[in-house]
């Protein structure tokens, strides 16, 4: 099975979902996606196939996001990926794509859903 990670070695979540699929008996693709970005049209694939709206997949914890307002309720869809794109900071990990799904897995036993 190939099992793909867009990964954030600073992020316990993302450490710890990789752990887990290694402690399973698989090596997966490890994309850092803040030095690969998903393109903006990969991202919204990502979301919409972990059953999650653009918001929830958003990384709302830290000075960026305040700074760039984007707490704020009227911003569209497409200006949120838009943000995400260009601050890829702001995409909430670790995203893990197999064959059986995609999950946002925080927490990383979530990943188990997928395996």
């Amino acid at each position: 099975m190939t099992i793909t990670i867009y990964h954030n070695n600073a992020c316990s979540n993302s450490r710890g979902a990789l752990a887990l699929i290694r402690e399973a008996g698989f090596e997966p693709v490890v994309i850092d996606y803040l030095k690969e970005p998903p393109t903006r049209v990969r991202l919204a694939e990502l979301i919409a196939q972990a059953g999650l709206g653009v918001r929830g997949a958003m990384r709302d914890k830290g000075d960026l996001y305040v700074e760039l307002g984007l707490a704020d309720p009227a911003l569209s869809d497409d200006a949120l990926l838009d943000a995400m794109v260009a601050h890829p900071a702001l995409i909430n990990r670790p995203f893990v794509v197999t064959e059986k799904g995609v999950r946002l897995c925080r927490p990383p036993a979530l990943v188990h859903e997928i395996l």
